[in-house]
């Protein structure tokens, strides 16, 4: 069976067996406005990335993984745009919403779930059918407003599932709420005046998309697919890397990793000077988040400084002029 994580930026990150059925059919997105993250038969590290992602990206986060679901068959509910009826009364809506803790449907008013949260704010607001005495019912838009209202998603206490620092940002659609990399200004100082006016930094901008590096808890995350660097930083973010780490033990890794592509070079071992170089990138990426910046960042000042670089080669060696 396989599995697949995909972004819809700016909405949400889902895991799905179906991607024309759940995200095209259901959902209604064509293929150009969804990302595909991950594919895997692996069910418990697609549904672990999930959780990170929801919480890097600033969506809500599933109380329930993926891989623990459990869906009631017998659950059937009738969605209308008003609102959702389950089968049964009142006096038993309780016990068969707990039954189906992690079911999901979607709404006009976006995706609903059951959830132990959700729960009592199902009881406390649904009401009995005036149709059918063995069925009940709830608003959807009142629903989705819960979720809009209240920390319905908080299951980590302001941390990602790992244990690391819970990343503060919100998609670069949401500008407002990133940490923009910029001169720590106060950029919600400039919002309520005429930026030209005023001298508002290029950062605190809204009106800008933001350009700055995706994944870094440093940097705002700007939506589309994840690369290397990020997977990475997802990776030692899980290990509580970033919150028990520091610079001085990642400088002497690095150290380590480049004395041991040294060594695979003096014995042409093509396949270890790969091994050593992909070790010492992730080294070189931990080491620039510790010290409070993105390694694309970094990437990004080194070019800038030798793209206009003019010299020539001297036994190997580019040397400058």
């Amino acid at each position: 069976m396989t599995y697949y994580l995909y972004h819809i930026p700016g909405k949400k990150i889902g895991i799905t067996k179906d991607l024309k059925k759940r995200v095209e059919e259901q959902q209604g997105y064509d293929k150009d406005e969804y990302d595909i993250i991950m594919q895997t038969d692996d069910i418990a590290k697609i549904s672990e990335y999930e959780l990170f992602l929801q919480e890097l990206y600033g969506y809500r986060v599933d109380e329930v993984p993926y891989n623990k679901l459990k869906f009631n068959k017998e659950m059937k509910i009738n969605v209308t745009e008003a609102t959702t009826t389950f089968p049964c009364p009142l006096n038993k809506l309780k016990g068969r919403l707990m039954d189906n803790i992690g079911m999901q449907w979607e709404t006009e008013h976006g995706e609903l779930n059951i959830t132990p949260n959700t729960i009592k704010w199902i009881m406390k607001n649904a009401k009995m059918s005036m149709y059918n005495s063995e069925r009940s019912y709830i608003y959807n838009k009142a629903f989705a407003r819960y979720y809009d209202n209240n920390d319905a998603y908080d299951q980590y206490s302001g941390k990602t599932k790992s244990g690391g620092l819970q990343n503060d940002n919100k998609v670069c659609g949401e500008p407002q709420y990133a940490i923009r990399d910029c001169d720590n200004c106060n950029c919600d100082e400039y919002q309520s005046h005429n930026p030209e006016e005023h001298g508002m930094p290029d950062c605190c901008n809204y009106d800008k998309p933001c350009t700055t590096p995706r994944g870094s808890k440093h940097d705002c995350v700007n939506p589309g697919s994840i690369n290397e660097f990020d997977l990475i930083r997802m990776w030692a973010n899980e290990r509580g890397l970033y919150d028990k780490g520091d610079t001085k033990t990642q400088a002497l890794k690095l150290v380590e990793e480049v004395g041991e592509i040294c060594r695979a070079i003096l014995k042409e071992d093509h396949d270890e000077v790969v091994d050593g170089i992909g070790d010492a990138v992730v080294v070189l990426t931990n080491l620039a988040e510790l010290q409070g910046v993105s390694i694309e960042k970094c990437i990004n000042v080194a070019y800038n400084e030798i793209c206009n670089r003019k010299g020539k080669m001297v036994n190997g060696t580019f040397k400058k002029d």
